[in-house]
């Protein structure tokens, strides 16, 4: 049975994913005590990157003919990351996403050219799910950089540490 947290996806008109296996040799989560380290995740959905990089500022063009993607976009690749994340919270809970009291800390990766300044606006698309889902408990600390690729030239990757009741 679904809990709180899955039915304000649903009321947001989000769902988990149904799968999301790690492509490497490492765990998509560990627990520690009360806290949860997530790997990172990228803006991937049934076996595929929705969304490619680099993230494109207002008037910037690739200089490698690449094609880009806006800010809002990028906000909802992030926003993928973070629905990811949480389908590994909830194999770490035991399929009990209330078992989660917020996240701690995200951090963001961004592909993005030289001198993309708006790597914080890109990952505030899961940072602002995370606090939809757990009100004042969902905001965390964060880091938003910038980055000349990520793996499957996704747009976006997102790593988050959680605190368990």
């Amino acid at each position: 049975m679904d809990g709180k947290i899955e039915k304000r996806l649903g009321d947001l008109g989000l769902a988990l994913p149904q799968g999301c296996l790690p492509d490497g040799s490492f765990l998509p989560f560990k627990r520690d005590g009360d806290q949860v380290f997530l790997a990172g995740q990228t803006c991937e959905w049934d076996g595929a990157i929705l969304h490619e990089g680099p993230v494109l500022a207002p008037g910037q063009e690739p200089a490698d003919g690449r094609p880009g993607i806006d800010l809002e976009t990028a906000r909802r690749a992030a926003e993928v990351c973070a629905l990811n994340l949480l389908f590994h919270l909830k194999a770490a809970c035991g399929g009990d996403l209330d078992r989660a009291v917020g996240p701690l800390r995200l951090g963001g990766f961004v592909n993005c050219l030289p001198g993309f300044d708006r790597s914080p606006a890109v990952v505030d698309g899961a940072s602002d799910l995370f606090i939809a889902l757990f009100g004042e408990d969902g905001r965390h600390a964060r880091t938003a950089v910038g980055v000349s690729g990520l793996p499957g030239n996704a747009a976006v990757e997102v790593d988050a540490v959680f605190r368990l009741r």
